[in-house]
C-alpha cells in the first residue's frame, strides 16, 4: 500500500470515531558520512517512514505516532484513546482545502542521496583543511530527500518535496580549535572546500590567544554567535503561546519600538530555505509574517491550537518534527536592515561563536555565555586572537541599539541573519 491510500485509509477510518482526523507523513531516504581521525569514517545509508494522527472529538485532541505502516491501526486507535482522556478546549476546526500560490523552492532536483557523493563532500573538507597546518578532529556530510505530506477529514491533501544537504568539520592545532558548518537544500549552495578551510583557518589563527581584561567593549557577533543568542531568547518571546501564558518579555508591547530601528525580524517561507513551504504542517497556508518593522513589534506567531484557545487566528506557524505534536515554530527566519560596509572599521571584539547558549534565560533574556574563537578586530581585519572569555548581557537591552549590520548574511538553520555590531557590551576575562 502506498503512503497515499494508507492516509486515506487512516481519515475514513478515525472519519468513523471522531469529528475530524488529521494525518502528518513523512518518507526519507538518506546518506550519512563521518570524518574520523581525519579520514572518511562510516557512511550510512537510511530510509525512514513516519506518520502522525491528530483526533479531535468534542474539542478533546488525541495524538500518536507510529514508524510501521503496518501499525496503523493500532496509531489511530491510540490516538483516539489519548483523546478521551484530554482536556476539551475551544476547537475551530481543521482547515479546509484551498488554492495553493505556486510552490515553494524546497527541495532541489539535482541532489542525488548517495555515499558516492558524500564521500566527495568529505574529500573537499579534507582538502579545504589541508590548507592549513592543523589535525581534523572530525565532521560529517549528509544528504536526505524527504516527502512530506498533510491531509485531514475536512478535504485537506497537500503534498511537497523536500531535500537538505549539510557538511560540517571540527580541526584543532595545539589548544586551539575551529568549527564550520554549511546546510542548504540546494547542493549546489554547499562549498565543502570552503567549510574546511575556514574550520582549519580558524583553529590555526587562534593560536597562542593573549588574555582580555574585564570590561565593557564594542562587540561584532558573527552570523553565527548572533543566531546561537536570538535562537534561544528572541524566538520564544514571539510565540503566541508563550505571550498568552505570560511568558514573553514582549507580550504587552504590539506597536511599540523595542528594538533598534534599523532592525526588522520577518519570516518568509517562499524564500529559498530549509522551510521553504506554501503550508504549514497542519495544512494553512503560508504568507509572509513581519514580527519587527524597524524596530516596531508588530505580530506574534500562532499554530491553530493556540490560536482558538485565545480568539487568535493561525499565522501558518505551525511547525513540527517527523513524529511530533504541531508547535509553533517559524520557516525561513530573516533579521535585516540597513548594512554598513564593515562592521569593524573602530576597533572590536569580534565572537564566532558561542558556548552554553541552550543555558540563557528566555523569559528575561539574560545570558552569560562562553565565546568561541575570540579576535580583536581592528580596520577591518581579525588582528589578533584573544584567549577564551564570557560574553554576558540581556538580548531585549542590547537589541534596543545596535551599531549597525554587516554585508555578510548567511543562512543559520532557518535563521538568516548578518554580523552584528554591539556597543558597550560585558566581556568577562583574565
Amino acid at each position: 500500500m502506498n503512503g497515499e491510500d494508507l492516509i486515506e485509509k487512516v481519515l475514513r477510518a478515525g472519519g468513523r470515531a471522531a469529528d475530524e482526523v488529521e494525518v502528518f507523513y513523512v518518507r526519507e531516504e538518506s546518506v550519512g558520512t563521518d570524518i574520523k581521525k581525519g579520514i572518511l569514517g562510516a557512511a550510512e545509508e537510511s530510509e525512514a517512514w513516519s506518520m502522525a494522527v491528530r483526533t479531535i472529538k468534542d474539542g478533546r485532541i488525541g495524538f500518536s505516532s507510529t514508524g510501521d505502516p503496518d501499525r496503523w491501526k493500532e496509531c489511530l486507535d491510540a490516538a483516539l484513546t489519548s483523546g478521551r482522556m484530554a482536556t476539551p478546549q475551544q476547537w475551530g476546526g481543521l482547515p479546509k482545502p484551498a488554492e495553493i500560490p505556486g510552490a515553494a523552492p524546497s527541495s532541489d532536483p539535482d541532489l542525488v542521496v548517495a555515499v558516492e557523493d558524500a564521500a566527495r563532500m568529505v574529500d573537499d573538507l579534507l582538502s579545504g583543511a589541508a590548507e592549513h597546518p592543523v589535525d581534523v578532529v572530525g565532521g560529517s556530510a549528509d544528504l536526505a530527500r524527504a516527502y512530506l505530506a498533510v491531509a485531514n477529514t475536512s478535504g485537506v491533501f497537500y503534498g511537497m518535496d523536500r531535500t537538505a544537504a549539510s557538511v560540517s568539520l571540527e580541526t584543532i592545532r595545539e589548544q586551539s580549535t575551529g568549527y564550520e558548518f554549511d546546510v542548504s537544500p540546494f547542493r549546489a549552495d554547499i562549498d565543502a572546500r570552503s567549510v574546511g578551510e575556514r574550520s582549519a583557518d580558524l583553529a590555526a589563527r587562534s593560536l597562542s590567544g593573549r588574555d582580555i581584561e574585564t570590561g565593557r567593549y564594542d562587540v561584532v557577533l558573527s552570523p553565527i554567535a548572533a543566531g546561537s543568542l536570538l535562537g534561544q531568547i528572541l524566538l520564544p518571546a514571539l510565540s503566541g503561546r508563550n505571550v498568552k501564558a505570560g511568558r514573553s518579555p514582549l507580550a504587552d508591547k504590539l506597536g511599540e519600538e523595542v528594538f533598534d530601528e534599523n532592525l526588522s525580524i520577518y519570516d518568509d517561507p517562499f524564500a529559498p530555505g530549509l522551510g521553504s513551504t506554501v503550508w504549514d504542517a497542519e495544512g494553512v497556508l503560508t504568507h509572509r509574517l513581519d514580527f519587527v518593522e524597524r524596530g516596531v513589534l508588530r505580530l506574534f506567531a500562532y499554530d491553530l491550537k493556540t490560536g482558538y484557545r485565545y480568539g487568535e487566528e493561525s499565522t501558518g506557524s505551525a511547525v513540527r518534527s517527523r513524529s511530533g505534536v504541531p508547535d509553533i515554530g517559524f520557516h525561513n527566519l530573516f533579521v535585516d536592515g540597513p548594512r554598513m560596509k564593515d562592521l569593524g572599521d573602530e576597533r572590536a571584539v569580534w565572537i564566532h561563536d558561542v558556548v552554553g547558549a541552550h543555558t540563557a534565560n528566555p523569559f528575561s533574556g539574560d545570558f552569560s555565555v562562553e565565546v568561541s574563537n575570540p579576535f580583536w578586530m581592528e580596520g577591518g581585519d581579525l588582528a589578533r586572537p584573544i584567549r577564551t572569555a564570557m560574553f554576558s548581557g540581556n538580548v531585549f537591552e542590547m537589541f534596543r541599539e545596535i551599531g549597525g549590520l554587516g554585508k555578510d548574511a548567511r543562512r543559520v538553520g532557518r535563521l538568516t541573519i548578518p554580523s552584528i555590531r554591539l556597543n558597550n557590551q560585558q566581556i568577562i576575562g583574565k
